[in-house]
């Protein structure tokens, strides 16, 4: 540990530039990263009834003609 702690102090100013934090942040999120990043989602349905689902944004609907678009 003593090592470790001569080393970050010999290269601190490397290790606290862009490159360093760059580093150190993918090593954190390798660490702390979610094991679980995918959600389920469930839907229950009667007969003859349409469903739709959706994970994020849903746009559902017919798109209406303008009269520049008719001609």
């Amino acid at each position: 540990m003593e090592e470790f702690v001569h080393w970050v102090f010999d290269n601190k100013q490397w290790l606290f530039s862009g490159a360093g934090l760059v580093g150190i942040a993918w090593v954190a999120r390798l660490i702390f990263k979610r094991r679980d990043a995918s959600s389920t989602q469930t839907i229950r349905s009667g007969d003859g009834s349409t469903n739709i689902q959706a994970g994020r944004d849903a746009s559902i609907g017919r798109k209406t003609r303008t009269n520049a678009e008719e001609e």
